[in-house]
């Protein structure tokens, strides 16, 4: 049985010659081996298909899971763990609450893109109604670096683990820049490709009748599509519009494009089945060592300050990771994976020294987590214990109204 992984030893490991910690979990489909699996696309419908070295030979591989994609999920996981008051975690936050919008929703530092630089809060208004860039909090973004990170720990300790480009700022590309601390991704191995079908019987038995489909005038107000063409929406040139939303298949104006009538069986590329899949984590203790955190007007830090905040950031990244892994990998549609092995954190110490296996659970990183928030704070260290809830500038706002409508009426029909 493996040791517990415990607040000593991370601070311990992040203070002296530590290197990473590393996860290394074998899954399998829940359906069995052999069951096939989708993993995730990418431009032109493509699969990350590439050759890995393996026990000295090449063998075919798939990507199932990139590195960004397991970065969000672990922040949906923190997301997740603050909302049943589990763990405490400075974030932003922008609601879209207006009661124009057909959808209302929360942006929060935690699923925006770029974290705590997102455009999302660029264009988002603080308490004071000024944009969040002018604000204290944003502004101090301007000035944080490898060797001040204070601020980002203050406000968005994630930001830290999981990387950071201020690329949407002021400064534009020559934003700060923090590489990701944490990394994971999940890879099929011995990866074959399959086939996938499709096909669909249509109850009302619609065919090809002839007639064309058009826009309706008012789609969000009753029908989408109609037959007559007096009584469809124009284009510039007074000519009816043809339905065109719905499936890329058929011309406009066909009623498969409103997702009527039979769709002809067809087989094509897709899926794939794999030996095992592999989903390695490591979190570099090298990168935390590179931030420093003075406080105050400071110009240097000092190191009781220094390894209290990266042995929270250590804590936090290794609750995120062991977190997700007890959620389970549950990707995709067909793409549900489970662990065939014992999930353990193995500490990686210095060159020529044997690594060392540690058990850790949900629970159990959770109450490590917050022991090293505790000891950050005790030393000093700014924690922003809450929410900075920002507003959508009246720009921003409408520019989401004006989307949301077009998404819901036009989809995907022109003018042109």
């Amino acid at each position: 049985m493996n040791t517990e992984l415990t607040f000593e030893i991370i601070r311990t490991a992040v203070e002296t010659s530590g290197t990473a910690f590393r996860a290394r979990t074998e899954l399998q489909p829940a359906g069995g081996v052999g069951d096939k699996i989708f993993p995730a696309t990418y431009e032109k419908g493509e699969y990350a298909v590439e050759e890995r070295v393996l026990d000295g030979k090449q063998v075919p591989c798939v990507l199932i899971d990139s590195v960004q994609s397991q970065a969000n999920r672990a922040e949906l996981v923190l997301q997740d763990a603050l909302e049943r008051q589990l763990i405490s975690l400075p974030r932003i936050s922008v609601s879209f609450d207006d009661p124009r919008l057909r959808k209302r929703f929360r942006v929060t530092s935690l699923d925006a893109p770029h974290r705590i630089a997102d455009a999302i809060f660029r264009d988002s208004l603080s308490s004071d109604g000024k944009p969040f860039r002018k604000s204290p909090e944003g502004a101090s973004l301007d000035e944080v670096s490898n060797a001040n990170a204070t601020k980002l720990f203050e406000l968005c300790p994630t930001a830290l683990v999981f990387g950071l480009w201020d690329s949407t700022g002021p400064r534009g590309g020559l934003g700060a820049k923090f590489q990701r601390a944490l990394v994971s991704e999940i890879v099929g191995i011995n990866a074959v490709p399959g086939k996938n079908t499709s096909s669909r019987i249509d109850p009302t038995q619609i065919t090809k009748t002839g007639d064309t489909l058009y826009l309706a005038l008012k789609p969000d107000q009753g029908a989408l599509w109609v037959l007559d063409p007096s009584k469809a929406a124009k284009d510039k040139n007074g000519k009816p519009i043809p339905f065109n939303r719905g499936s890329e298949k058929g011309t406009a104006g066909e009623p498969s494009k409103a997702n009527l009538g039979n769709v002809t069986p067809s087989i094509k590329d897709g899926g794939f089945t794999v030996d095992r899949a592999l989903q390695t984590t490591v979190l570099s203790l090298p990168a935390l060592r590179r931030l420093r955190f003075p406080i105050g007007n400071a110009i240097s830090s000092t190191t009781e300050v220094d390894v209290a905040a990266r042995t929270a950031l250590a804590s936090l990244a290794l609750c995120a990771a062991t977190l997700q892994r007890e959620q389970g990998a549950d990707l995709r549609s067909r793409c549900f994976l489970v662990s065939s092995s014992e999930p353990t954190w193995e500490l990686i110490g210095a060159p020529a020294t044997e690594s060392k296996h540690y058990s850790f659970t949900g629970e159990q990183s959770i109450a490590v987590f917050s022991d090293a928030v505790k000891a950050a704070t005790a030393a000093g260290l700014p924690w922003r214990d809450g929410e900075i809830k920002l507003t959508p500038s009246p720009d921003l706002l409408e520019l989401v109204i004006k989307s949301q409508n077009l998404a819901a009426t036009v989809g995907g029909n022109t003018e042109e």
